[in-house]
C-alpha cells in the first residue's frame, strides 16, 4: 500500500515507522520547516504534498492519505479530496467544528442524549471577566481553537478568584481576543472512549483512556496536552454504546473518517462529556499501537473497504509514557534550547523493546539518532500487562533505558487509577462484565 503522510509537525511518526516496517511505501510532508529534521534519513519526505497525489491515485484502493491535524481548512481539504475519488483518513470540516467549537460541540451532544454541564460562550475575555464577576462559584475555562489547549485552566476555588486571575493576567496574549467558553467545574474521574470510524460506522472494539496531562507528577505545573495516558480495548462496549457510539449517524453524514475520541468526566451522577478529539491524538495512537494485534495497514484497508467492522486486540492494558526534553511544553520559537541532542539507549534493545518504543521529534544525523523539531516531545515508551500495575512497570523500566540528556517524564502515570480511580468506575458499573 502507498500512504501519503500530511502534518505540520510530523505528528504520526511512530506510524508510519510501523507502516514502514509493514512492507508499505510511506511519503510525508512536513508543513513547518522547523519540524523538517524530524525522521530525517528514516522516512522520506516531499516538499509539496500536492504533487504527491498522482503517485496515490496511481496506487488505486491501495492509496491512502492520512492527514494528521486539525488546522485552517485542513478539514474542508479533506472532504473535497474525498469528493476527487481519494482515500483519506483523518478527520472533516464537522470533525474540525467538533473539536475546536466547543460550545457547539456540547450542542450536539445533548441533542444526542448525553448530559451536560452548564456552558458559556464568550467571543472575548472582557465579557467572560464581566460573567465571572456577576457569577462567582468554580469553573473550568477553555479557548476555542485547535492551539488552545495549552491556555486552558482549572479553576479551584470555589468563587472562581483563580479564573479570573488567570484571566486577566496569565493567559498567553494570542487568546486575548479568542473565543472560549466557561464550564461548570465537574468533580469525578476523567476517562476517554475513542474509536475508528470508516465514513459509515465505528470499528470495533472502542478503546477507553485516561489521560495524565499535567507536566509534573501528582498532577502539578502546566497543561501539556498529555504526559502519559492508560488505555483498554477489553470491557469497552458497554461505555462506548452510551456515549461516542450515539455520534454515529451525525458522523455518516457529514463524511468524517478516521479516529474519534470523546472525553468525559465521570461521578455517582452520570457521565458528563466534556469535548473530542476528531483525529489522530498524539500520544494516543502510540499507546494503542501494542495492543492493537490487528496491523495498521490492514486496518486501514478496513476503513476504506469499510469491511470488516471489526479487528483484533490484546486484553489488558497498555501504559504509555512520554519522554520529553527542554523546551517542552512550549515551543523552540519561544524559548531557546538546543536540538539535536544525541539519543542513546541502555544495553541493547529486543525486538519487544524497539515495539514499545514509539519515535517523535528524532531523526538520523550523520548515522546517529538525535532530538529534532520544536516541542521536545521526543518518544513515547509503552508497557502492556494484564493489570494496569504489570503495564506500568514494563513502561517505566523501558523509559529509564532511554538516555537523552535533560530528559522528563513521569513515573506515576497510572497510579491514581491502581489506587481508587479505577474501582470508582468499576463501581459505577461503567464498564463490560470482567
Amino acid at each position: 500500500m502507498r500512504f501519503l503522510g500530511i502534518g505540520d509537525c510530523c505528528d504520526l511518526g511512530a506510524l508510519y515507522l510501523r507502516l514502514i516496517e509493514e512492507g508499505h511505501e510511506v511519503k510525508v510532508f512536513i508543513g513547518n520547516p522547523l519540524c523538517r529534521g524530524t525522521l530525517a534519513g528514516l522516512v522520506a519526505q516531499t516538499e509539496d504534498w500536492g504533487e504527491e497525489l498522482e503517485w496515490v491515485r496511481a496506487a488505486g484502493r491501495d492509496g491512502i492519505l492520512l492527514f494528521e491535524n486539525v488546522a485552517e481548512n485542513r478539514g474542508v481539504m479533506q472532504d473535497a479530496l474525498r469528493k476527487q475519488g481519494f482515500h483519506v483518513i483523518g478527520g472533516s470540516a464537522y470533525g474540525d467544528r467538533l473539536e475546536n467549537d466547543r460550545g457547539y460541540a456540547q450542542q450536539v451532544l445533548s441533542a444526542a442524549g448525553l448530559p451536560i454541564a452548564s456552558v458559556w460562550e464568550f467571543s472575548h475575555r472582557a465579557a467572560a471577566l464581566d460573567f465571572l464577576d456577576a457569577n462567582p462559584g468554580r469553573y473550568v475555562l477553555k479557548f476555542n481553537g485547535p492551539d488552545a489547549a495549552i491556555d486552558n485552566y482549572v479553576g479551584r476555588l470555589p468563587d472562581g478568584r483563580d479564573v479570573r486571575a488567570y484571566l486577566r493576567k496569565l493567559a498567553h496574549p494570542k487568546s486575548l481576543d479568542a473565543s472560549l467558553v466557561l464550564m461548570e467545574y465537574l468533580e469525578g474521574v476523567e476517562m476517554g472512549v475513542g474509536a475508528y470510524f470508516d465514513g459509515e460506522r465505528f470499528l470495533v472494539p472502542a478503546c477507553l483512556d485516561w489521560e495524565h496531562k499535567r507536566f509534573f507528577p501528582g498532577d502539578l505545573g502546566e497543561l501539556t496536552g498529555e504526559m502519559g495516558t492508560v488505555v483498554t480495548y477489553a470491557r469497552s462496549r458497554c461505555f462506548f454504546e452510551r456515549t461516542l457510539g450515539r455520534m454515529e449517524r451525525l458522523l455518516r453524514e457529514h463524511g468524517h473518517c478516521g479516529y474519534v475520541n470523546l472525553n468525559t468526566i465521570v461521578n455517582e451522577d452520570g457521565i458528563w462529556p466534556l469535548e473530542f478529539t476528531c483525529r489522530f491524538g498524539y500520544p494516543g495512537f502510540a499507546i494503542l499501537t501494542p495492543l492493537q494485534k490487528t496491523p495498521w495497514g490492514d486496518l486501514f484497508a478496513a476503513m476504506i473497504d469499510k469491511s470488516p467492522r471489526a479487528f483484533e486486540a490484546h486484553p489488558g492494558f497498555s501504559v504509555g509514557v512520554v519522554l520529553t526534553t527542554p523546551p517542552f511544553p512550549y515551543p523552540r520559537p519561544q524559548v531557546q534550547e538546543p536540538v539535536g541532542l544525541p539519543v542513546l539507549f541502555d544495553g541493547e534493545l529486543t525486538a519487544e523493546d524497539r515495539r514499545n518504543l514509539h519515535y517523535c521529534e528524532v531523526g538520523l544525523e550523520e548515522g546517529e539518532l538525535v532530538t529534532s523539531g520544536i516541542y521536545g516531545w521526543a518518544m513515547v515508551a509503552t508497557g502492556i500487562g494484564e493489570s494496569i500495575s504489570a503495564a506500568q512497570q514494563r513502561a517505566n523500566r523501558l523509559a529509564d533505558r532511554v538516555l537523552i540528556p535533560n530528559i522528563r517524564y513521569r513515573r506515576d502515570i497510572g497510579d491514581r487509577l491502581i489506587a481508587r480511580d479505577f474501582a470508582r468506575v468499576e463501581s459505577l458499573q461503567l464498564l463490560d462484565p470482567a
